[in-house]
């Protein structure tokens, strides 16, 4: 786990892409620890960089292997451990696939529509980030 004067250090993504019918669509995990839906992230490794952290995490999490679109805003608070934590996000495209398991961790992946997304995301900042990627795709405030 990598922290930086007591903070932990995490990266993920808003993974997107487009359906058939053109509707956008974001890729949401659950884990069945916490019993909650979010957006994939993870800590980062020693000596791994955010970038780096949020390509692997997404890939561990969920299968795919991803290209880091714009930077999206970063995110803290304090963990279920009474930690600061900072997690920085990205907007991320599927550029291929791995195997991918259910596990602990992630026991479930899913694509949703952005207003799916936020009704199924367990979290007020996760459905921020959705809701301002959706927005941008759309060509509405960023």
């Amino acid at each position: 786990m990598s922290k930086t004067q007591g903070v932990v250090q995490a990266a993920g993504g808003v993974v997107t892409r487009n359906a058939r019918d053109g509707t956008l669509e974001v890729l949401v995990v659950h884990r069945p620890r916490y019993d909650d839906w979010s957006l994939p992230k993870g800590k980062l490794e020693p000596g791994e960089s955010f970038e780096d952290a949020a390509r692997r995490e997404i890939e561990e999490e969920t299968g795919f292997r991803v290209e880091l679109g714009a930077a999206l805003p970063t995110t803290d608070y304090v963990d279920r451990h009474g930690r600061p934590k900072v997690v920085r996000y990205w907007r991320m495209t599927p550029v291929g696939e791995t195997a991918w398991q259910p596990s602990d961790e992630v026991d479930e992946t899913r694509w949703v529509t952005a207003a799916e997304a936020g009704t199924l995301l367990s979290y007020e900042h996760d459905r921020r980030l959705v809701a301002a990627v959706d927005d941008s795709a759309r060509g509405g405030p960023s």
